[in-house]
């Protein structure tokens, strides 16, 4: 039975109970919360494995629960499902790209939610890289800042290297233009999104077999990228 901890935030009591019996009855641990306030309050405390966030709480809704989640660098990397009774494509592209991992538009099946929630999982699992990692024909090490493709040194400047580095321990996980751009140019700096863009172009023409046709980093239109590998 897994043991994976799940974060229920939804203003709605019977909702929240549904939720927590089915998922309980499939081996899932499970927190509670009504407002946003309390849910920040929950994840920094119990650190749950998901996040299910409804989008209408009251006070501070969840668009920015999710805004405040995944600006801070200890809880980032938990994957959210973003639930609501909206159905607009606009609020799904919207929580999308504050960095949300899927999205169940109320009413939903309780066996399409457990679905879901079974594939964030599974997807979004980021598997421990200590020094070093290694896919297809390429090796990192990642304390002396090394690649090499074909056990030949590849060049990568420090920000191609720290973006290449943040892309793989999220594998998996689409992150946005503006987080990544936080996360390896500091959230003082001032700049564009295309930064961004320009240094995914040059580390894929240095990693890549074919850069016009990436196999590893993906570009999600509109949202970001993602790293993908079979390691």
């Amino acid at each position: 039975m897994s043991q994976d901890k799940i974060l229920i935030v939804d203003d709605e009591e019977h909702i929240c109970e549904l939720i927590k019996f089915n998922l309980e009855n499939n081996g899932y641990k499970t927190i509670i919360s009504h407002n946003g306030v309390d849910a920040i309050s929950k994840v920094e405390k119990d650190m749950p494995n998901l996040i299910l966030l409804d989008l209408m709480l009251p006070g501070m809704d969840g668009y920015d629960v999710c805004k405040e989640i995944k600006r801070n660098p200890n809880l980032f990397s938990i994957p959210i499902i973003m639930i609501t009774a909206k159905g607009e494509e606009f609020d799904k592209v919207l929580g999308l790209e504050l960095g949300a991992d899927d999205y169940v538009t109320k009413p939903f099946s309780v066996r399409e939610l457990l679905a879901r929630v079974k594939a964030v999982l599974r997807r979004t699992t980021v598997k421990e890289i200590n020094k070093s990692y290694a896919f297809d024909n390429i090796n990192i090490n990642f304390e002396k800042h090394e690649v090499l493709k074909n056990s030949e040194k590849i060049e990568l400047t420090l920000k191609e290297f720290e973006l290449l580095q943040i892309l793989i321990k999220n594998k998996g996980r689409v992150m946005t233009r503006d987080f990544l751009l936080d996360k390896v140019w500091g959230y003082e700096y001032v700049g564009e999104t295309r930064t961004v863009d320009v240094h995914i172009r040059h580390i894929r023409q240095k990693i890549e077999d074919d850069d016009k046709n990436p196999k590893y980093i993906e570009t999600i239109r509109g949202i970001g990228y993602r790293f993908n590998s079979e390691n």
